[in-house]
């Protein structure tokens, strides 16, 4: 019921990335446009061909995409202060409105967990918006904790492009 992303899927996973777009954009219109996706289908398509970003689907018996997880093989880098480590960070998982509730969320972060660890990769990482709090509650309850805290402070309207 897993399996890589192929160029078929592509109509399913755009409005996939359309539908997580717009749970950004209600928690945070200030950052997030209304009615966008995060990549463009030329881009989808570069990204699938990539097997240092695969991306692997959720399907039903009919070949139905019902979710994807989009991962992003990050090697380790030497450097002075952190220790070079392999990581599969999940750039993105989102499950169809339909089929949530149906455990298709946890068997895509199952499967990216053990792919991360047959890739021999020390972490799974993730980033999460604040005000997406069922997607922190997700994670959570899937033995992600914490690892580092992004803040902002927000000065007006400097630096937004006028309309």
């Amino acid at each position: 019921m897993i399996r890589r992303a192929e160029e078929k899927d592509i109509p399913a996973i755009m409005k996939l990335l359309h539908e997580v777009a717009e749970v950004h954009h209600h928690a945070r219109p200030d950052l997030f446009l209304p009615d966008a996706s995060k990549y463009t289908v030329p881009e989808l398509a570069e990204i699938l061909k990539n097997d240092g970003t695969p991306v692997f689907v959720f399907t039903d018996e009919a070949d139905t995409v019902l979710g994807y997880v989009f991962c992003v093989l990050q090697e380790p880098q030497p450097g002075h202060v952190l220790t070079p480590v392999r990581t599969l960070y999940i750039d993105d998982l989102c499950v169809d409105e339909n089929a949530r509730g149906k455990h298709v969320g946890s068997a895509l972060f199952r499967f990216a967990e053990e792919y991360a660890r047959s890739l021999g990769c020390y972490a799974l990482t993730l980033n999460v918006w604040e005000g997406n709090d069922s997607a922190k509650h997700f994670y959570e309850s899937r033995g992600m904790r914490v690892q580092k805290t992004g803040m902002e402070l927000i000065l007006g309207e400097g630096g937004k492009d006028e309309a």
